[in-house]
């Protein structure tokens, strides 16, 4: 079995001195400028890959094979070498491709590094295998090129697996540098801007993304086994509705109407109900015109699901179940560990009631929650806004649910719902039965945070068109809210919408606490910026 060079480790090794970019870049061009006059195809799309990184060591770790999967060997343990000679050449011949992730080079041999979507494995490219001719275009890669490599494996003297390339092909020319690898990407903001470099060089960005695909599959099975039907909805609306936002708003030419990017699916899902889908979820984009933060971003997606002759409490224990078989398909485990707290999904969930919450944990006298003038005065010593932006004082119930956001909210690490919010805050929500100034509704918080919004839904269309009616005389008290009636959706409760809970789950949310991510735009792809020159 061919081997590689006396003293050499068999590794790829560091990255080669990262230059100038200026200079990188302009002797990359001229080495495409020398490729394109010897009539090298810069972009050729005519290599098959018959097997992934993964797939190899897959084959390698099959039964009967254990042997050529071990941890490397010391230099010069060859004890089980003849055997694992055996299992390389039963195993055949391989073709993979990939991006150049390292480079070293001995003369009339190199070993490179590849990395595919699973994973990374060095192949080893002889001038004497490979021809002359491809091995002098072998010597004008870079890395971050990507190139196709075929060839059967052998071991080198550290007992890393490696690819012995019999042929090699060029797939795609890099005209700029990757980062330098150990400095790479640090800057949060160059971070997210050139996400496509992040990805490349950062084990740990890939792995978040990873994540979240997982997640995002592991609900749609959770839910798809529940009898749940997955619909899509209109993100183009007439009347933004379903939570109170600042909506952006566009124009559509053809119709000669504005229209709003959907705040909230919640509306339209309904109309489902009363159409007699009984258990739909729309895993969906909202938009919403307002600030950003670590936890905010103006385009962010929502799960939300509805299902009829169910209540509130219902939808509790079913997300408990749900977020508990999420967070073991994603991290093998329902305890995960969020920036240094650990979580605990697979226990059962605590409850408490608003006004209990912010007693408890809050503090305040339980006296206070029961007079509205008290209660002000309590929110404007703890420096809490007590009015809207058109001057009028806020009600009691809104006065409390800000107390709360303000004394309890970040102090909730483990899954907590809080239920028993006012009517006044909840203008989509069924009334408690003994108590109507409360409705049916909990909020499930996390690490300080919302994570999720659900209640019993409001099928009295005369209480829904009330309600409507008095968002909009109050309209001026959320700053750029869009308030109206929805006609078209009283007239479908008018048809008969069953008794249904509905939920909304912060999929971002989600995914930052199963990442151990600080901020949410460390889980979105391409998290919006503003231009780099107007800064």
């Amino acid at each position: 079995m061919n081997q590689c060079p006396a003293g050499c480790d068999g590794t790829a090794g560091a990255y080669r001195q990262m230059e100038q970019p200026k200079d990188v870049i302009e002797k990359r061009r001229q080495k495409i400028r020398e490729l394109q006059e010897s009539g090298v195809e810069l972009f050729p799309n005519d290599f098959t890959a018959t097997h992934t990184v993964g797939d190899i060591f897959e084959t390698l770790s099959a039964p009967g094979a254990n042997e050529a999967h071990t941890p490397p060997h010391t230099p010069g343990d060859s004890d089980d070498s003849a055997a694992r000679e055996k299992i390389f050449e039963k195993a055949g011949t391989f073709a993979i491709a990939g991006r150049i992730m390292a480079i070293n080079r001995f003369g009339k041999s190199s070993f490179v590094r590849m990395r595919d979507r699973t994973g990374q494995m060095q192949a080893y490219i002889r001038k004497d295998k490979v021809g002359g001719e491809a091995y002098d275009l072998f010597k004008k890669l870079d890395i971050g090129d990507f190139i196709g490599v075929s060839g059967s494996l052998f071991a080198t003297k550290t007992g890393e697996t490696t690819l012995l390339a019999d042929r090699f092909r060029l797939l795609a020319k890099s005209y700029r540098p990757l980062p330098e690898k150990f400095h790479g990407l640090k800057d949060p903001e160059k971070r997210y801007r050139r996400r496509y470099l992040d990805l490349a060089m950062n084990a740990g960005t890939r792995d978040v993304f990873l994540r979240r695909t997982r997640l995002m599959a592991s609900m749609r099975r959770f839910l798809g086994a529940s009898d749940f039907m997955e619909v899509e909805t209109p993100m183009m609306q007439v009347i933004p509705g379903g939570a109170d936002a600042r909506p952006f708003r566009t124009h559509h030419n053809a119709l000669g109407i504005d229209l709003y990017l959907r705040i909230a699916p919640e509306l339209y899902l309904k109309r489902l109900l009363v159409g007699g889908f009984e258990r739909v979820f729309e895993i969906n984009r909202n938009f919403r015109n307002e600030g950003i933060s670590t936890q905010h971003n103006p385009e962010f997606t929502m799960l939300e699901f509805y299902q009829a002759y169910a209540t509130y409490e219902d939808l509790m224990g079913f997300l408990e179940k749900m977020i508990a078989r999420v967070a073991l398909d994603v991290c093998g485990s329902a305890q995960v560990l969020y920036q240094e707290n650990e979580i605990d999904f697979g226990a059962k969930f605590a409850r408490l009631d608003l006004v209990e919450a912010v007693t408890s944990i809050g503090g305040v006298d339980p006296d206070i929650t029961k007079d509205a003038e008290r209660l002000s005065a309590f929110a404007k010593e703890s420096g809490i806004r007590t009015t809207g932006p058109d001057g009028r004082p806020l009600g009691p119930g809104k006065l409390l649910t800000k107390i709360f956001d303000h004394l309890v909210e970040p102090r909730l690490v483990q899954p907590t719902f809080i239920t028993g919010y006012p009517v006044e805050v909840s203008p989509l929500s069924r009334r408690n039965a003994k108590n109507p100034d409360i409705a049916d509704r909990f909020e499930l918080f996390v690490a300080g945070r919302e994570i999720a919004n659900g209640f019993s839904e409001l099928n009295d269309p005369v209480d829904q068109k009330e309600r409507f009616l008095r968002q909009v005389e109050n309209r001026d008290m959320e700053e750029g809210a869009v308030y109206t009636v929805d006609e078209d959706y009283i007239e479908a409760l008018e048809y008969g919408m069953p008794p249904a809970a509905g939920a909304g789950v912060g999929v971002d949310r989600l995914v930052m606490l199963l990442t151990d991510s600080p901020s949410i735009r460390d889980v979105i792809l391409f998290p919006h910026l503003k231009p780099a020159e107007s800064k």
